[in-house]
């Protein structure tokens, strides 16, 4: 299935942990995707993008994952039709133990479900091999060849994943004993242990490695499911990896440990002091390139390799940073230290060094060409990696101009939003005159949704700020509405009139956020900051619900006929292309 640029498609994007179904169990899962995958279809969305899918870090931010290649067990479907090495009167009695109805209520609790799903996939593993293994079943036989055949990054992950048990579940290697800090004093300290102690660490090995197969199988059969839909997956690749990483303990050589990428201060996101002044300390170790290109650039052709296992597609986030990448020279945990001082207090404490681009500012002709011959040999390594799936590169911030002209010439789509595409006096450029080869979102999962974004406009207004009043009417006449005075609520007008300047777009790609679809107020993240409600929302219907209630149903139909009006709906395609 490939993403053609002579087509035009319209997708929705929502994060897999905001899918809602009735048998859910607190957090949206893979059965609830392939679920959102038949309302997809009905309703002539032919793109889902979401956001990544990897084994979450203790702050639970898909873009901090504890690895770049291990999948999250908690968006695992653990219903015994879809794990069938747990007994059903198993899973009963343990949900009979669970608070299952608070847990499915609200936001998600990710302490509260994957305590519960852990459990029971436990309950599976001990069924898996006592049934399975000792028998030689083609299950255990296909257990065996998936450990076989992922073994180049498995062994690391299962011994990782073992140490962090043995360091109180926390992934963050360098805080752990100096027996533990690299794989190489790992496997020393493993082979000391006595025989029962290594052979009950050895089963947590094969439990972690059991729990990688059935997510492996379960995101296969998603894949699956969206082929036969005619819709296509588009997943999400973050330019960095967390610190507190199998990726970083396994291949220290690889990344540069005295920078922590990031991104430079700019005027969209504010609140916190620190990100005002100095940007976004992400805690992201920069990449030794010179390391990576000696090696072939293996590690990262696997990563994309897996990633495309799953996705049609996927996003770049923050592209930029493969062209430079603004970098501090502290990790966040020093951030307060800075937060006040001028950069020459700061430069006294660092040596000398100050948060800035790397491995060049744009200051210098040679330094821009120097930074964008970078990002170009990168992004044709990716390119090859892909093979027919489609890289969407998000190049939002500051953008320089070698960018987008790479982009061009590489054929990769970058984004257009449209709140940051403006004519001179400030009003929204036409999008119909976007480039083909781009995709528009009004909003990613860093930004309000259009409703909320309306709500804050009008209570800005109404404290007197002139410049919200005055974007409301730049949002009506991008509606379609010029002349009209903006309607203080945010009614079905506006937004049909919102969504079908995005579909109507010149861009070959025109997502939006589900909760734009349904005109919700839901906010994903707030970019800087650390909210314990971040990456916690979920739609307030079920994907049932979706098809029953009359509200949900109109904006279901809304969207149906805009996607036909604007050149968007298609028949199912064929195996070759979506």
């Amino acid at each position: 299935m490939r993403l053609v640029v002579e087509h035009r498609y319209g997708g929705i994007l929502i994060p897999v942990f905001a899918i809602r179904t009735s048998a859910d169990l607190g957090i949206g899962d893979t059965a609830g995707v392939c679920a959102l995958l038949d309302w997809c279809a009905a309703h002539g969305v032919r793109i889902l993008q979401t956001l990544p899918i990897q084994e979450l870090g203790p702050d639970y931010s898909p873009y901090n994952a504890v690895s770049a290649r291990a999948l999250e067990f908690g968006l695992l479907d653990v219903r015994p039709e879809s794990l069938p090495d747990l007994d059903p009167g198993v899973y009963a009695a343990v949900l009979a133990e669970e608070d299952v109805d608070s847990l499915r209520a609200g936001s998600v609790d990710y302490e509260g479900v994957r305590a519960l799903k852990a459990r029971l996939l436990e309950e599976a593993f001990r069924s898996f091999e006592a049934r399975e293994v000792g028998a030689e079943t083609d299950r255990a036989l296909a257990f065996r060849a998936f450990v076989e055949r992922e073994s180049d990054w498995l062994e690391d992950y299962t011994l990782f994943r073992v140490l962090m048990e043995e360091n109180g579940g926390s992934p963050a290697w360098e805080d752990w004993p100096a027996e533990h800090r690299s794989p190489e004093r790992a496997r020393r300290w493993w082979e000391s242990l006595g025989g029962p102690r290594r052979q009950a660490l050895e089963e947590r090995r094969q439990f972690h490695a059991y729990v990688q197969w059935l997510a492996h199988e379960q995101w296969g059969r998603v894949r699956e499911t969206a082929e036969a839909r005619g819709v296509a997956l588009m997943g999400d690749m973050p330019y960095g990896v967390s610190r507190a990483s199998v990726d970083v303990w396994a291949r220290q050589h690889l990344f540069d440990l005295e920078w922590s990428g990031g991104a430079p201060p700019e005027y969209t996101f504010r609140g916190d002091p620190f990100v005002e002044k100095w940007g976004q300390n992400w805690g992201i170790p920069n990449y030794r390139w010179e390391e990576h290109q000696r090696e072939g650039f293996a590690w990262w052709r696997d990563r994309v390799r897996h990633l495309t296992r799953f996705f049609h597609a996927y996003r770049i986030d923050h592209v930029l940073g493969f062209f430079r990448i603004y970098s501090f020279p502290w990790k966040p945990d020093r951030n307060d230290e800075f937060v006040d001082l001028s950069p020459e207090e700061v430069a006294r404490r660092t040596g000398g060094r100050l948060p800035g681009f790397l491995p060049h500012a744009d200051d210098t002709p040679e330094h821009r060409a120097a930074n964008q011959a970078h990002g170009e040999r990168l992004l044709r390594m990716l390119q090859e990696a892909s093979g027919e799936a489609a890289i969407v590169a998000e190049d939002l911030g500051w953008v320089p101009e070698y960018v987008p002209e790479t982009l061009q010439r590489l054929g990769i789509p970058g984004f257009r939003i449209p709140m940051f595409c403006r004519e001179a006096d400030g009003r929204y450029a036409d999008p119909r005159g976007y480039p083909r080869l781009s995709l528009v979102q009004p909003a990613t999962h860093d930004h309000p949704p259009l409703a909320a974004r309306w709500i804050e406009l009008w209570r800005a207004a109404d404290a007197g700020d002139g410049g919200a009043l005055k974007e409301l009417h730049h949002l009506m006449e991008f509606a379609g509405m010029p002349g009209v005075p903006p309607p203080r609520a945010y009614t079905p007008a506006v937004q049909e009139g919102l969504l079908r300047a995005v579909f109507r777009a010149g861009s070959y790609l025109a997502v939006v956020l589900l909760d734009d679809v349904l005109a919700l107020t839901t906010r994903y993240n707030r970019p800087g900051t650390r909210s314990e409600e971040n990456w916690t929302a979920r739609l307030p219907w079920t994907v049932e619900a979706l098809g029953r209630d009359p509200v949900a149903v109109a904006h279901g139909a809304r969207l149906r006929r805009l996607l036909m009006e604007t050149g968007r709906w298609g028949d199912v395609p064929s195996a070759d292309s979506v």
